[in-house]
């Protein structure tokens, strides 16, 4: 592995970072929107499809962070205390 594949690792592991955050935002911005039409709307069924797909963007956006972390995690460990060979 060289130093250009290290820098191209936390390249990637700062988008994943990037994206958590934007999928956490993306689901408060739906949620909260959703919420706010609610009273217009009598559908049962659809609101409760509808309050899912906030969640799973939140439980994406968490495993994005998780991964991205990692990947930071990892290509500092390489950096700090060198590269297998």
């Amino acid at each position: 592995m060289s130093h250009h594949d290290l820098y191209i690792m936390l390249i990637i592991g700062g988008i994943f970072i990037v994206l958590g955050i934007l999928g956490f935002i993306w689901s408060k911005v739906e949620e909260s929107s959703w919420f706010n039409t609610i009273t217009e709307r009598i559908d049962v069924r659809e609101f409760l499809d509808r309050s899912q797909e906030s969640n799973a963007l939140r439980i994406g956006g968490r495993i994005c962070i998780a991964v991205g972390i990692v990947l930071l995690l990892v290509t500092t460990g390489f950096f700090i205390w060198g590269m297998p060979r």
